[in-house]
């Protein structure tokens, strides 16, 4: 055996090594399984309880919850593809791939599908130090995050199919007013917090948290999305890249130029650029907080330094850090006790100017929400927001949709050919083990999963 075992090709060693990792997380899977749907019975007893719920109350709410335990299980074990779906329009595109609204065949049920290249995550370097440590939002049974139903390979591409919602994101929202009202902004904010607050509750950081990955529903109230796809595969936590100053400046006469222009200027530049800077594998600086680039760790209050800066580009019409290249934006907010100031040109109150500049774009021992979301929730600039009722109250801005498949509130994109093949193979497949493994997928790692490398599942998978 031991002679044997040595002749072994470092293939085969690898594939005896995947199919060990694979049957593992099989049967871990299995008794995770079981144990959360012990927990959401036993969650649901409870709040009967809590509710007072009568028997017949109670025996009408458990059989409706066995209905979602079945078809929970019925669409884990639902193996699908591409021929599954209709591709019905292009409603996003980003650096490694875009966002399609699609239709289920058999149901006719919309969904938006995340489609990423493999070839350009590998060839963009966005993946070699990303690990599949945990399933992130299969569980997160929440209202403030936005659903995954299902995820598949081929060749070319993952497909992520998640849950459509039609109100589009905050940066569209953004781009089409100059400002928001504080009514307004006091909304948006407010319902932001406790989607911050539902993912760090799991103990999870977003670390990307921008107007972008704020999507409003079809009754225009926030959910938050790309959280477990942030770390990593976006190149701007790359911060090398930000940090060499030499790298493509300005002229001084183009600093000199943005730096002395009004707020209305600035933001018409901003928004001139904003959508390219979405499409880029370089991203945009704006929205991360100083410690994230210092590369000496950093914890959950990063989230609410880049809400911070969200709020003043609601109030002011673009982020306080924005210039013309993102290394300058860098520099900005290593800088920021100099940089953060307000136009005079735009007033707002002194309470959103508290908020922002003393409790969430300062310094990490004085930023808001170390002690617990009910700092943030009891902030002066909060004042009379109904936390428990928010979402099922009116919207600050109402959203029409005059159909399940209406992209009204979505830019127009030209069709491209990423579901065409090339003909021309990735460098290697990206085994998934059964769905998105390194992504919010639904699978749940055993301790040794998580310590392989995404890159060597992207480089031995079969």
């Amino acid at each position: 055996v031991t002679a044997s075992c040595s002749s072994m090709s470092n293939h085969t060693k690898e594939r005896v090594t995947m199919a060990k990792v694979t049957l593992e997380n099989f049967y871990s899977n299995l008794i995770a399984q079981h144990e959360e749907r012990e927990m959401r019975q036993q969650k649901l007893e409870k709040v009967m309880d809590q509710e007072g719920l009568a028997d017949e109350e109670k025996r009408i709410r458990r059989s409706q919850h066995a209905r979602k335990e079945t078809e929970f299980l019925r669409l884990k074990r639902t193996r699908l593809g591409l021929e599954d779906f209709e591709s019905l329009k292009v409603i996003g595109r980003g650096a490694f791939g875009e966002v399609r609204l699609v239709q289920k065949k058999d149901t006719g049920h919309v969904y938006a599908m995340k489609i990423l290249r493999k070839a350009d995550m590998l060839e963009k370097e966005q993946v070699g130090h990303i690990r599949a440590e945990r399933d992130i939002l299969v569980e997160a049974d929440s209202l403030w995050v936005v659903k995954m139903f299902y995820s598949f390979q081929d060749k070319m591409n993952l497909y992520l199919i998640m849950e459509f919602l039609p109100g589009g994101d905050m940066m569209t929202l953004l781009m089409k007013k100059d400002t928001l009202t504080e009514e307004a902004t006091q909304f948006y904010i407010a319902e932001t917090v406790l989607a911050i607050d539902s993912i760090h509750q799991l103990g999870f950081i977003h670390r990307d948290i921008k107007p972008d990955n704020l999507l409003l529903d079809s009754r225009g109230h926030v959910k938050l999305s790309d959280f477990g796809l942030c770390t990593g595969l976006k190149r701007a936590h790359r911060t090398e890249f930000y940090k060499n100053l030499n790298h493509s400046l300005p002229s001084d006469l183009s600093k000199q130029t943005f730096q002395n222009m009004n707020s209305k200027r600035k933001a018409e530049t901003w928004k001139r650029n904003r959508r390219q800077l979405a499409f880029s594998t370089v991203g945009t600086p704006d929205y991360i907080a100083p410690e994230v680039f210092m590369q000496n760790g950093y914890n959950k209050l990063c989230d609410w330094w880049s809400l911070g800066v969200i709020m003043y580009e609601m109030l002011i019409g673009y982020p306080p850090f924005c210039s013309e290249t993102p290394q300058e934006t860098y520099r900005k907010v290593m800088n920021w006790r100099e940089t953060l100031t307000f136009p005079p040109e735009v007033p707002i109150s002194e309470k959103a100017k508290d908020l922002i500049l003393s409790r969430f774009c300062c310094e990490e021992e004085h930023r808001v929400g170390a002690a617990g979301v009910e700092e943030i929730k009891s902030n002066l600039f909060f004042e009379g927001v109904d936390y428990d009722h928010i979402r099922e109250r009116p919207a600050a801005i109402p959203i029409e949709i005059k159909s399940i498949d209406d992209t009204s509130n979505f830019d127009e994109f030209p069709d491209s050919d990423i579901l065409t093949p090339t003909g021309t193979p990735p460098p290697h497949p990206l085994l998934l083990l059964g769905t998105a493994a390194f992504i919010s997928a639904g699978l749940h790692f055993s301790p040794m999963l998580r310590r392989v490398p995404l890159y060597f599942l992207l480089t031995h998978g079969d």
